[in-house]
């Protein structure tokens, strides 16, 4: 593990949720996305060597959707880099700790991620995020 990639927090309304970083502490938007395979509209704030990371639900089956109806707005997910996700997925399991996936899916900026059952994370569901450029690579995209 590197640092703290981002803080993930399910929003239902992504430029709304934007004015508090961007007007009231003046961060900078660096970009939206649709994120289809996950179900989000995504939105990157940085703030310092991390991000905030909005997440605005697609549509009704978008899991972001389920999370804002039972618990509402709110941190989602702590999202931690890592050199090579793999490793990093066969060290937890190693450990006993329960994956939401069996290989990295491809999330915001082209990362390459996998997620951690909050039961194996202390409630908190953890994500695993290798930059997009790696990431290409591996998948066999990019130059």
């Amino acid at each position: 593990m590197t640092t703290i990639d981002h803080i993930g927090i399910a929003v239902h309304d992504i430029q709304a949720a934007a004015r508090l970083y961007t007007e009231g502490l003046g961060l900078s938007l660096d970009h939206i996305e649709d994120v289809t395979a996950q179900g989000v509209r995504a939105a990157s704030i940085t703030v310092g060597e991390s991000s905030i990371e909005l997440l605005e639900p697609l549509g009704e089956q978008s899991p972001i959707a389920g999370f804002l109806e039972k618990r509402g707005e709110g941190i989602h997910h702590i999202s931690l880099r890592v050199a090579d996700i793999r490793a990093a997925m066969a060290a937890l399991k190693a450990q006993g700790a329960r994956l939401l996936q069996e290989e990295p899916v491809r999330g915001v900026g082209g990362a390459l991620v996998a997620f951690v059952h909050p039961r194996s994370a202390n409630g908190v569901l953890l994500e695993l995020s290798q930059p997009g450029e790696i990431g290409d690579k591996e998948m066999g995209e990019g130059a």
